[in-house]
């Protein structure tokens, strides 16, 4: 099946403990393992590596999954209202109606954060899922940002400012100011990862640029500590920034992508 990458998507109501969204999803059928794109912080399924993906599972003949948040691309919701659990119960639901069978869930930034949460759910639940996972590409992953890189590092005048109007607006350097509320901030603190071990069950494989500002490496450093020993592989990219969108860094994510898939 041809299918264009930005072909117009299907839609998915999730219907959550975080209210009502209708989530944006395109869906490519092909064979397995499949391969589900979670992306980042503020960004969507049109961007370069999530369309590279994609292309690359239509050469390959493989399912992929590329899906928005909500408040983010083309779903519904203002990203001003998203929180971390809001789009983990979107990821799941995704997963959930879109994936059958072997899954490599590739991660970017905060998508490498909603990956391992997803790994833990699916495991968790492995007996009433019909999709399993085969291994985990995680690019610049940003688990618990919300209080190691944003929190902690806020000055105490951005803290004074979110407790007198519960929303900061951080300067980005995609594009306008984003809004971080105070809410946004304290439920994140339901699904921090990095102070215990995570057993997600798979093998992992993790792509760090050692000049990336936004994801220092020492923290994908961190986030290895914390995963088993046997068969997680952390790679540094000396000369690679936060997006790893560079020719060359796709091809590091794509021969990532294709060793779990035909290990």
């Amino acid at each position: 099946m041809t299918l264009p990458a930005d072909a117009p998507p299907d839609f998915i109501d999730v219907r959550t403990s975080h209210g009502e969204r209708r989530i944006a999803v395109r869906r490519r059928e092909g064979g397995g393992p499949g391969l589900v794109w979670l992306g980042g912080f503020k960004s969507d399924m049109l961007g370069t590596k999530a369309r590279e993906l994609d292309a690359y599972a239509q050469q390959h003949g493989r399912a992929c999954v590329r899906f928005d948040y909500s408040g983010h691309g083309e779903s519904s919701g203002d990203f001003k209202d998203g929180t971390i659990g809001a789009w983990l119960e979107e990821s799941l639901a995704v997963v959930e109606a879109c994936c059958e069978g072997g899954q490599i869930m590739i991660g970017s930034s905060m998508g490498g954060w909603m990956a391992l949460l997803v790994a833990r759910a699916m495991a968790a639940q492995k007996a009433r899922s019909r999709a399993t996972l085969k291994g985990l590409v995680l690019i610049a992953p940003a688990p618990d940002f919300t209080e190691d890189l944003m929190w902690e590092r806020f000055t105490p005048e951005i803290r004074e400012e979110m407790e007198r109007n519960g929303v900061w607006y951080r300067p980005s350097d995609y594009g306008e100011p984003y809004p971080i509320t105070k809410r946004f901030i304290e439920e994140g603190r339901n699904h921090l990862l990095l102070n215990g071990m995570l057993d997600v069950g798979c093998p992992v494989r993790i792509l760090q640029g050692v000049q990336d500002e936004d994801v220092p490496w020492q923290h994908a450093f961190k986030l290895t500590h914390c995963l088993p020993s046997d068969d997680v592989v952390l790679t540094l990219v000396q000369d690679g920034d936060h997006r790893l969108s560079r020719p060359q860094d796709i091809a590091r994510i794509l021969a990532a992508v294709t060793e779990l898939a035909e290990g």
